[in-house]
């Protein structure tokens, strides 16, 4: 049997073509393309509920999970009338269109891409300059378990519920633990970075197993990464197993995922 060249799906009333549908993109569990988009399908909904309305950067995976990869942020010339962008300005005074997280039918268009994380910025699309997160990496040194990022991440608790802020945490992917913070859409970059990092001395001064340190060759215990506030950084959101597998679990040897929990 020919295989397929194309499938096309109706979503959101959309019409999205997955082109390749049978290309294998995780060798060893033999899951194909399709596959990929049958599982974002399923976790639609939670999935572009963390990035809706945020410009969004891609990290495509063309030759699968075990190829290389790169992160795009130009969404191509050639793609469907619907598709929603926003210019983003860059600090070098360069721009880019980037996909909108807008509906599912997006999140699919995405995973025709390859594209098998989503890495949303801090703004939403009607204000492009001002976030509405202060995000957090709580990022282990090498040796230091999971058991002291969670600590830290208590701590980062304490500190923020003492300044009135709610941190929504969740595995990063890796070993660490993202904290996302909602704050007003009232003050630019460099001001919430300076507060990350306000928090992040806090939570250092509170506890030896955390560092703020920038260089690491000096860090030990948990690094608190106050830079992912910066203009071009874009955390991964919930969105996917590394091992491809149909849920997102714990992470695990051979098995992490972007996972959100409601608490601490």
């Amino acid at each position: 049997m020919t295989p397929a060249k194309h499938e096309t799906l109706q979503i959101d009333g959309r019409e999205v073509r997955v082109s390749n549908p049978d290309k294998v993109l995780f060798p060893q569990r033999g899951f194909t393309k399709i596959d990929v988009v049958r599982y974002f399908l399923e976790v639609g909904e939670a999935a572009v509920h963390g990035a809706r309305d945020r410009p969004t950067v891609m990290r495509r995976f063309p030759d699968g999970i075990e190829g290389e990869s790169f992160y795009q942020k130009r969404v191509p010339k050639s793609r469907p009338d619907w598709l929603q962008t926003v210019t983003i300005t860059f600090p070098s005074g360069r721009t880019a269109d980037e996909l909108v997280m807008a509906d599912v039918a997006h999140l699919i268009w995405m995973a025709n891409l390859a594209s098998l994380e989503l890495h949303p910025w801090p703004v939403r699309k009607t204000d492009v300059d001002h976030p509405d997160e202060l995000r957090v990496d709580l990022d282990p040194t090498p040796r230091i378990p999971f058991e002291s990022v969670r600590k830290v991440a208590l701590i980062s608790r304490e500190v923020l519920e003492e300044h009135g802020l709610t941190g929504f945490p969740k595995t990063s992917g890796k070993r660490g633990i993202h904290i996302l913070c909602r704050i007003e859409p009232k003050w630019e970059f460099t001001e919430v970075r300076r507060a990350a990092l306000a928090m992040a001395r806090e939570v250092e001064r509170r506890t030896k197993l955390a560092t703020t340190e920038w260089w690491k060759e000096n860090r030990r215990g948990v690094f608190v990464d106050y830079n992912q506030n910066a203009r071009d950084r874009c955390p991964t959101r919930p969105s996917r197993c590394r091992s491809g597998g149909r849920r997102c679990r714990r992470s695990t040897p051979g098995r992490t995922g972007s996972t959100p929990s409601r608490r601490f």
